[in-house]
């Protein structure tokens, strides 16, 4: 499986233009039933709208989008553009339109609209689904903040945090990285913990952007 990027968390934002309010929310999505879900619920919501546009694109290849009502081409598009630029997938966008009473133009729209789903996905953030090698660390819970280091000092994300009498941290590495994170263990404990691999796993992690 190749790496792709996915919107981190839903997200809504807010903005006028020329009293017109935008307000944009965009969602990590796996199927278009969830994206359908998600777009029925914005239009239930602001029932009383004057327009909720919206896209969607999936990781199987599905790419919807709508103007609903605003001159073609000036909504759904121009939002869709901004995460075919980002290479973001599985995600789904509405945004959705009170009109203030002037009108924006063709040009105004395509800004306004792309600046709503940009806004949502920057307030989203995008995280990376790649493939990551799974260590288990079994140690004591005085050791537990310097295995999050460590991982974190390897390019590694911390996944499940099991606490019984131990802690047992699941460490998520990067290819490559596994052997230097398990060097690390041994060394800082010297000797008494040890990472041990589990197999792989494929796991969305932040991007700093």
């Amino acid at each position: 499986m190749t790496e792709y990027l996915v919107p981190t968390r839903p997200s809504e934002t807010e903005f006028t233009e020329k009293r017109s309010t935008f307000i944009g929310h965009v969602w990590p999505v796996e199927t278009e039933d969830e994206a359908r879900a998600r777009i029925d619920e914005m239009k239930k919501k602001y029932h009383d709208a004057r327009h909720n546009c919206w896209c969607y694109i999936l990781k199987d290849g599905a790419v919807r989008y709508s103007d609903d009502g605003e001159p073609q081409g000036t909504a759904g598009q121009p939002m869709l553009g901004v995460f075919q630029k980002e290479g973001v997938t599985n995600v789904c966008c509405v945004v959705t339109r009170y009109f203030g009473g002037v009108l924006l133009g063709a040009g105004g729209l395509v800004r306004a609209y792309t600046q709503s789903a940009k806004d949502a996905l920057d307030a989203a953030g995008v995280s990376a689904v790649r493939r990551w090698l799974e260590l288990a660390v079994e140690c004591p819970y005085s050791f537990l903040e310097r295995v999050k280091l460590a991982c974190a000092a390897q390019g590694g994300i911390v996944g499940d945090v099991e606490y019984a009498a131990n802690v047992i941290v699941h460490a998520l590495l990067p290819e490559g990285e596994a052997e230097g994170f398990r060097a690390r263990m041994t060394e800082l404990s010297a000797g008494g913990v040890e990472a041990v691999e589990l197999g792989e796993a494929f796991r969305a992690a932040p991007l700093e952007r």
